[in-house]
């Protein structure tokens, strides 16, 4: 089969030229064909519809994923008509499949188009991957992290214009995280945080934690007490999940009376950024977080206590980014901070979908910290009643699409940008200095 990256709709208009197209079904063009011509017809039809049950093209991932030394596939030698619509197949295969609503889990299927649109994860699940990293020592066995798979699989090899029920993924989160049991709307943020988090326990590559150490590190150098509690997070926390979304935030907190600089180092899967209030209405993702990395002054009741005063002491705070993740989430603070919303930011946030460079919030010298845009998850409407949509750009054919549930549409690069947008996805452009 082709191995080609990308294909838009015309080529793909043009590969089934003399074809029907419907969910399931494909028809003769009305031209007239010769009998030949109709028996080949109906052999790709054939073949095309044993495609559709997805076994063609699960082989044709599966051989994918095997690292061999010749191209063929698993399915015998196949005709040049039937090489020609395997090419085409192949091409075709590009998760746009929606989710059906299940009551209310708008939000759930908003997160999980923008994760299977993910290109290293959807490959990791593709590929079966994830086989190899099953830990049955968690706490849920591996029923999450295999239902995910199965789902993002069924994405992939769905025929498009169709959509999958989510069921069966559902039972296994609501049993890790019991919040989501029921059908009330709920936050897309705290879905995203629950579900990653059970991802990553059932593929850690550590069984056994070893106990958390307890020798401080404060007479280090910065750069080798970051280092050095970044090998601790890895000692108990590692997985193919972990290797793409955590990064490593730098906090600096400086006494006032004294001028001691204590700094701490901790993971993070997201950053939560506030939004600033201008008076036009329209800010940037800059601005944003310039704000989240603005020195901050703790004082009165915020007051810490100082290790070397021995009292609590007016402090700044800072945050810098020490490891920037490969796959970085922003979180737009839209909502107030109760547990019941009670309000919800509109602002217009202009946030760049190529070369977003983040080099200013890095908390030393870095090479590059550049990121580019690839889904995006929306909430319309307001905090008492709302919407979670999805655009996302296919890690196939860099094509971006919307999908509203179980509704895929093509859509404009230039209609990204909303007063809806709530989690933002980048992905890293190039290597950064990671450690």
């Amino acid at each position: 089969l082709s191995r080609r990256k990308s294909i838009s709709h015309s080529d793909l208009a043009r590969e089934f030229s003399g074809l029907h197209a419907s969910d399931s079904v494909y028809a003769p063009t009305p031209s007239p064909l010769s009998t030949q011509g109709r028996q080949e017809l109906g052999a790709l039809q054939g073949l095309y519809q044993a495609a559709a049950r997805s076994d063609y093209v699960r082989s044709y991932l599966e051989s994918y994923g095997r690292k061999s030394s010749h191209d063929s596939l698993p399915t015998g030698r196949l005709s040049p008509s039937q090489a020609a619509l395997g090419s085409a197949l192949s091409k075709a295969v590009q998760g746009l499949t929606g989710l059906r609503n299940l009551g209310n889990t708008c939000f759930m299927n908003s997160i999980l188009q923008c994760l299977s649109n993910t290109k290293e994860l959807r490959d990791y699940c593709l590929q079966n991957q994830y086989l190899r990293d099953l830990n049955n020592n968690s706490r849920m066995r591996t029923a999450l992290m295999s239902e995910f798979a199965k789902l993002i699989q069924l994405l992939w090899t769905s025929s498009p214009n169709d959509s999958v029920s989510p069921s069966e993924f559902k039972t296994q989160i609501q049993r890790y995280a019991p919040r989501f049991v029921g059908y009330n709307q709920q936050d897309a943020q705290e879905f995203l945080r629950f579900l990653l988090d059970g991802l990553h326990s059932e593929v850690n590559r550590v069984l056994v934690r070893p106990r958390a150490s307890t020798d401080t590190l404060d007479h280090l150098p910065d750069d080798e007490k970051s280092r050095q509690m970044w090998r601790r997070y890895q000692e108990r926390e590692d997985s193919r999940i972990g290797d793409l979304f955590v990064g490593q935030l730098k906090s600096s907190l400086t006494c006032s009376e004294c001028g001691y600089c204590s700094t701490a180092f901790d993971p993070f899967w997201d950053l939560s950024l506030p939004i600033p209030k201008k008076g036009y209405g329209e800010v940037t993702l800059m601005d944003c977080l310039r704000l989240f990395t603005k020195e901050d002054v703790l004082d009165g009741d915020e007051k810490p206590t100082c290790c070397r005063c021995k009292a609590r002491t007016r402090c700044t705070k800072k945050f810098s980014i020490q490891k920037f993740p490969k796959i970085l989430v922003l979180h737009l603070k839209r909502f107030s901070e109760a547990r019941i919303r009670t309000s919800k930011l509109t602002t217009f946030v202009n946030f760049q979908l190529k070369d977003l460079d983040l080099r200013e919030f890095a908390s030393q010298s870095c090479n590059h910290a550049v990121y580019n845009l690839y889904a995006v998850s929306n909430h319309s409407g307001t905090t008492m009643g709302g919407h979670y949509t999805a655009y996302c750009k296919s890690p196939v054919s860099s094509e971006w699409h919307s999908f509203n549930d179980s509704r895929v549409t093509p859509m404009s690069s230039s209609h990204v940008r909303s007063s809806d947008a709530y989690l933002l996805f980048y992905e890293l452009a190039s290597p950064s200095s990671r450690m």
